[in-house]
Parts: C-alpha cells; sequence; structure tokens
C-alpha cells in the first residue's frame, strides 16, 4: 500500500556540475527535493519505488543498483539507483543504463544519503494510456505492506520564447492546473489529464502523475506542493503526499 509519495522535477541540471553557472537558479529546487526526500523516508517504506518518463516507447523496470552516467551531459559523474545489486564490479556487456529521469532521482537520493528501503525502477512515458498507467500505479502500490513513491517529471517546457517548446499561451494554465492537482492530492484531476494537449506542450511527468494517481487510489493521502517555478521556460514541480 502506499504510504507517501513525492514529486520532483527530473532536469539533469539539478546536478550542480551539470548546470555550471547556471546552478544557483535552481537552488530552490533542489532544497525542496531534499525536503520531499525527508517525508518519504520519515514514512518508513519497505519499498521505494521510482517512476519516471523515458524516451517515447521506452518502458520497463530498473533493478536496485542499475548505474546511470551524466557524462552524455559534459560531466564525470556516475550514479547508481541504490545499493549495487550482486557483483557492483561486473556489471556485464548488456546491463541497461539508467535514462536520465532515474539518473536525476539517484543522483538525489545518493545526495541525500538514502539508505532507508530497496529502491526499484520504473520507466512510463508516452504512448501509454492513462488507464495503463493507472494500472501500472496500482500494481506498484501493491508491491509491499508500505510502499513509497518518488515521481520525476517535468510540466510543460512551453512557458517562454526561448523554452525548448517555445512559447504556448496554453502552458502556464496547464501548468498551475497540475500544481493545484499535485497540491490537493487530486486523484480524479491527475486521471483526467489531456494526454493530447501534455504531448504538445512537452510535459514529460504526465504518465508518471498518473501512476501516481493509480497508486494512491486507496491510500487517503494528502498533498502539498513545495515549489513551483519555469526556469528556463519549463515547469518544475516539487510536491509531497502524505
Amino acid at each position: 500500500m502506499l504510504v507517501a509519495a513525492a514529486a520532483c522535477p527530473c532536469p539533469p541540471l539539478l546536478v550542480p556540475a551539470v548546470a555550471a553557472g547556471a546552478a544557483p537558479e535552481l537552488d530552490p529546487a533542489r532544497a525542496a527535493c531534499t525536503d520531499a526526500l525527508g517525508l518519504l523516508a520519515a514514512a518508513r517504506p519497505d519499498l521505494l519505488v521510482v517512476v519516471g518518463p523515458g524516451a517515447e516507447g521506452e518502458h520497463g523496470a530498473y533493478a536496485e543498483g542499475a548505474r546511470g552516467s551524466f557524462r552524455g551531459f559534459g560531466v564525470d559523474i556516475d550514479v547508481r539507483l541504490g545499493r549495487p545489486g550482486g557483483d557492483k564490479d561486473a556489471p556485464g556487456p548488456l546491463e541497461r543504463r539508467l535514462p536520465s529521469s532515474l539518473a536525476v532521482a539517484a543522483w538525489l537520493l545518493e545526495r541525500t544519503g538514502w539508505s532507508d528501503a530497496p529502491i526499484e525502477g520504473l520507466v512510463v512515458g508516452e504512448p501509454l494510456t492513462p488507464e495503463r498507467c493507472i494500472e501500472i500505479g496500482r500494481d506498484v502500490a501493491a508491491r509491499a505492506e508500505r510502499v513509497a513513491l518518488l515521481v520525476m517529471g517535468d510540466a510543460s517546457a512551453c512557458r517562454t520564447l526561448k523554452a525548448p517548446g517555445y512559447l504556448d499561451e496554453r502552458a502556464a494554465p496547464f501548468d498551475a492546473s497540475i500544481a493545484r492537482a499535485l497540491d490537493q492530492a487530486d486523484l480524479a484531476a491527475l486521471r483526467t489529464l489531456d494526454t493530447e494537449l501534455a504531448y504538445e506542450l512537452k510535459a514529460s511527468g504526465r504518465a508518471p502523475w498518473q501512476v501516481l494517481a493509480g497508486a494512491a487510489e486507496e491510500a487517503g493521502l494528502s498533498g502539498a506542493l513545495l515549489y513551483e517555478d519555469a526556469p528556463y521556460g519549463v515547469g518544475y514541480l516539487v510536491a509531497t503526499w502524505s
């Protein structure tokens, strides 16, 4: 059963070495993520499941100890999702690398010294339907007696002229609706997100948020929005459910 959840953004820019000179701009977001992970630890889960978006059509699970890297962003930083599994010096040639969203989660967890429960990773994204995401969420909640969920994903990428998706006047209202849903733990609002609009606005968090909605159906959790901003024209949100 789901006992706590946290929603965090997943830009590699959260890693200061990746952001370089722009790193201080995201200090408030990093601090909010630290607070959110503290709530997850306080819930004393038996299992932490990290859910994040991947490339289009990319879906699947990642075991504890899976590796990720930010070398593709020009920095020599490697991460693991929780404790190493098996022989940490023998990953094998076919080991799947973490997608960037789960690598950012792994970095956040390492930064806060997570050691409170085993970790599993899960990638969801386009074109999974809301119904399938909700079904996945229900399955996640049944994975252990006390499950915590770390949901990685960004809101729209169309908030300014310099945003990755350019300026779209629909982006700010869309992001505000997500912020309200996360703040109020509004499952109905997350379940009924406009998937076509989310796709057009490049909101990578759509599928992970709908997994959260499915996982929380029987949990009776309350929400709190810790951070809301759109640096670089991308909507970043941090929230907790407990």
